[in-house]
């Protein structure tokens, strides 16, 4: 059976009917009456990185619907999406939300996308899903998307790469609990969880988009005077959280290590007073 959910403001009926091409619509389909695409061409999936995205499902729901093709009066293909449903599957949920194709509808299809790129009322996730479903349902290449929805190809590029952010992080960019300068600034991250770190101190501290920005400028510039012990190289996450935690307490924060991966967090202070405002940092974060 498969029942209508309305999720999300802008992805409601996507060719519900065709003559009318209205946007989007997001089913919920039961896992059971969905099978693997013979053709996928990925045929090995990271459980490690499965595992995580299950607890996420599992935590927040999913946020990227996956992409079926009805093959029969009650049976499923995927088209795209198929660690997602693996990942649902392991999170234990019976349904899960995706878009239907019918045979021969890529016309039909990019046309109601990309006149759903163009409303005003849409959020940086949905725009970005919009464009990610033109590149993997239609095989578009960026330039093809550009020349489309008439924008720029790198405007096209940092929606997408909005995609990578954790789910936590979509969801309020969705929700308007932060606002896309926020997440351009976050994406310039490479560790998922100095970026949930930071998303974090946003939501408690109200952090703006400039500070946010002056964050992970500082976390970019400032890995090169981490001090190590026998000449090894601390790892790039552990310089970044060095950056991070510096920033966050106001102190200059040290950190060394060796080369069995030892090693020790120093947080210098200039008075009783000093220390007492570091405590009520960490005592803030709880």
């Amino acid at each position: 059976m498969v029942k209508r959910n309305a999720l999300g403001r802008g992805l409601g009926a996507l060719i519900d009917d065709a003559e009318k091409m209205k946007q989007a619509a997001i089913n919920e389909v039961e896992i059971s009456k969905i099978e693997a695409n013979p053709f996928q061409p990925r045929s090995n999936f990271d459980e490690e990185l499965l595992e995580e995205l299950a607890n996420s499902v599992r935590e927040i729901g999913l946020i990227q619907p996956i992409t079926l093709r009805k093959i029969s009066m009650d049976r499923y293909q995927v088209i795209a999406g198929e660690r997602r449903l693996r990942a649902a599957i392991k999170a234990g949920l019976r349904t899960i939300p995706s878009y239907i194709r019918h045979a021969k509808d890529d016309a039909m299809l990019e046309m109601a996308l990309v006149e759903n790129i163009q409303r005003e009322d849409l959020d940086a996730i949905e725009i970005a899903l919009s464009y990610q479903r033109l590149l993997e349902e239609l095989q578009f290449t960026q330039e093809d998307l550009s020349s489309r929805v008439g924008k720029k190809r790198s405007t096209i590029a940092n929606y997408l790469r909005l995609l990578k952010l954790p789910a936590i992080i979509q969801k309020a960019l969705r929700e308007k609990e932060i606002a896309m300068g926020h997440a351009r600034a976050l994406i310039n991250i490479e560790d998922a969880q100095i970026q949930e770190m930071i998303y974090n101190q946003i939501i408690k501290y109200g952090y703006s988009v400039r500070k946010v920005e002056e964050i992970v400028r500082d976390l970019s510039e400032g890995t090169n005077h981490t001090p190590v012990t026998n000449k090894s190289m601390l790892p790039n996450e552990y310089r970044n959280f060095k950056g991070y935690l510096g920033k966050l307490l106001g102190s200059s924060v040290k950190i060394a290590v060796n080369e069995k991966g030892k090693g020790k967090i120093v947080i210098p202070f200039k008075s009783e007073d000093d220390l007492e405002r570091i405590v009520k940092i960490f005592e803030n974060l709880k």
